[in-house]
Parts: C-alpha cells; sequence; structure tokens
C-alpha cells in the first residue's frame, strides 16, 4: 500500500513507476464496473430480478483486476460460484452477466446457468463452479492441452480459502507440478469458508501458500487488497508458467465485504475485524494512489460516472429482455443438443 503524503507533499514521479497511468486507470474502471455491478445486481436480488441466490466479491475487485490486466486474450480463467469479478475483468459484457444473473435471453449463457455458472469463451472466461474444487483438476487438464498442444497458453484458476481443504486441491497441485503444467493456482482467502474461519479447521496460518513447499513450489502470498501488488505478482508467475516454469501457488489476502452470500448477513464476524477490512478498502486505496501519482480527481469522477451510466443501460436491456423462448431452454441438454431422452 502506497504511503500516505501530507498535503504538500509531491505527486509521485510516473518515471519511476513499472505500472504506468495508462494501466492503473485500466485497473481502476475495472475494479469500479465490478463494485457497480455487484451493488446492482444486489439491488435487482432485491427487487426479486434475480433467480437464485448469489455469491458477492465486493472486496475482491483488485485481485481480478490484477490478475486480467496480466493475462493474455487467449489465456483461460476459470473461477468459483463467487465470480462475476472475474467474468467482468475478462471483458465479458455487462447486459450479458446481468441477464444471466436475470434469466433474460440475454445472458451469456441465454439465461439458463444463472450466477454459479457464468461462462464466456470467447473471452476466456472458462466458468464459474459451484462444487468446491471441482474446477482446480479441470483447470489442469485445460493447462495440459495448451501444453501438449505447445501454444504457451496459461491458465489462471482461481479458488476460495476453503477448497484447500479439498483433496480436489492437492491432486491438481501434485499433476501440475509433476508434469509441468502452463496453470497459475490462486487462492483468494477471505478468511472464512462459507460461515465457519479457515484458521479454526486448518493446521497452517496460511492455507494455501504453506503447503506450496510439499509441491516444491514457492509460498507466495500478496496483499490481495492492492491491485499493483496483484499485478506485479501476476505477471511473474503468468510468464514463467508460459515460459515452462510449471505451475505457481498465490495465496491473496482478501475480505468478502458481505456474508457468504446474500441468505448470510454475516453477523458471526467480529466487528473490529470488519471494520479493520472495510477500511482497506480496495477502491478507495487505489483511487487515493491514482491521485498521489497525479490523476486529475475530475478524470476520476468522469470515469466512475461513464462505469454507472452502463450499468444503468445494461439494466434496463436485461429489464426489458425476455426469458429464454422454450426451444432455448431445451438445447443443449444432451449431445444431440436436444431435450428428448435417447432411448
Amino acid at each position: 500500500m502506497a504511503k500516505k503524503r501530507g498535503s504538500g507533499a509531491a505527486p509521485a514521479d510516473p518515471a519511476n513507476d513499472d505500472i504506468g497511468t495508462e494501466t492503473r486507470l485500466r485497473m481502476y474502471r475495472t475494479q469500479l464496473t465490478a463494485r457497480m455491478f455487484e451493488k446492482r445486481a444486489n439491488d435487482l436480488f432485491l427487487q426479486n430480478l434475480v433467480k437464485g441466490t448469489i455469491h458477492l466479491a465486493t472486496g475482491h475487485e483488485a485481485v481480478a483486476a490484477g490478475f486480467a490486466t496480466a493475462m493474455r486474450d487467449d489465456d483461460l480463467t476459470f473461477c468459483t460460484y463467487r465470480g462475476h469479478h472475474h467474468t467482468l475483468a475478462r471483458g465479458a459484457p455487462i447486459v450479458g452477466v446481468l441477464g444471466e444473473l436475470m434469466g433474460r435471453e440475454c445472458g451469456l449463457l441465454g439465461g439458463k446457468g444463472g450466477s454459479m455458472h457464468l461462462t464466456s469463451v470467447e473471452h476466456g472466461m472458462m466458468g464459474c463452479y459451484a462444487i468446491v474444487g471441482a474446477h482446480m483438476t479441470i483447470a489442469a487438464g485445460a493447462a495440459w492441452s495448451a501444453q501438449y498442444q505447445r501454444n504457451d497458453r496459461v491458465t489462471v484458476c482461481f479458488f476460495g480459502d476453503g477448497a484447500t481443504n479439498i483433496g480436489a486441491f492437492h491432486e491438481a497441485l501434485n499433476l501440475a507440478a509433476v508434469w509441468k503444467l502452463p496453470v497459475v493456482f490462486v487462492c483468494e482467502n477471505n478468511l472464512y469458508m462459507e460461515y465457519t474461519p479457515i484458521h479454526t479447521v486448518t493446521a497452517v496460518e496460511h492455507p494455501a501458500a504453506d503447503r506450496a513447499s510439499a509441491y516444491g513450489l514457492e509460498a507466495v502470498i500478496v496483499d490481495g487488497n492492492d491491485a499493483d501488488a496483484v499485478l506485479r505478482v501476476a505477471r511473474v508467475a503468468i510468464e514463467r508458467s508460459r515460459d515452462g516454469g510449471g505451475p505457481a501457488l498465490i495465496e491473496a489476502k482478501t475480505y468478502r465485504h458481505g456474508g457468504h452470500s446474500r441468505a448470510d448477513p454475516g453477523t458471526y464476524r467480529p466487528k473490529a475485524e470488519l471494520d479493520s477490512w472495510l477500511a482497506r478498502d480496495p477502491l478507495d486505496l487505489y483511487r487515493a494512489r491514482l491521485l498521489e501519482f497525479g490523476v486529475a480527481a475530475k478524470a476520476l469522477e468522469a470515469m466512475e460516472t461513464e462505469v454507472l451510466e452502463a450499468i444503468d443501460e445494461a439494466t434496463e436491456i436485461a429489464r426489458s429482455a425476455p426469458p429464454p423462448s422454450p426451444d432455448k431452454v431445451e438445447a443443449d441438454l444432451w449431445a444431440e443438443g436436444g431435450a428428448a431422452w435417447r432411448n
């Protein structure tokens, strides 16, 4: 986190910066879009316009922004059911994601997948997965495919701290290490596995990083609320993997601002803990950093207005879109594409 400066301090020197203002502005827009999207998704849920439950990643935005910025367009993302931010960060359209949450035909999957199954192959977003840890072995398979085809594509797999106690976590890491697969595993450690503090059921302090050595990997921990720190770590891990260096395991320390899902008020969390993390809101930290590097406040305000207008426009389009027609509801259910059971 950047050091605070007094009112008379000179702005940071962009010439000595390894990231640059253009990239920082892009990451701020990514974080803004994710934050405003989730606020709107929550509002629509309360209006009974979002079908099923939703798992918000408010507070995780810096992880998505940092990694998406470091990835190539043809790289692949796999993530958990808490994946709105990753889907948007990879470039999926706002209206497509909102439409999917609302069960509308304009959704990424025609309104059939909902919040927990967001997928946009054209944007390298290979799916949100509702089964904890299950996607880790699938991500290893995607990385093996890239290795087999020798196309230097990298897979990035995001998972929660609770998945580190799932067998698939260890199976995927072991196979990736043995075969030197081009995959980067990223633990979004928000301290809670649903309602249970991860430290109460895990033998090590850092559930992902402290297990890296078992697979011959470096233990890497990054401040998941600092997009710059995430980007720097992501660049190193992704390029090393792309160059044949094998997998990486990164633990990003972050915090979800709300409960596990819309059914959870999150009252089990100590107030002092919650307050301390809210004081380190990734968007507030990043906005302050942009100002420190000389970006005008008016430019940031204009961006914030643009993003909100885009969210508003997408909301109206999704609201007015129809639900999927019967022929689309019954498509893609079986190998032949139809809904009829094969005798």
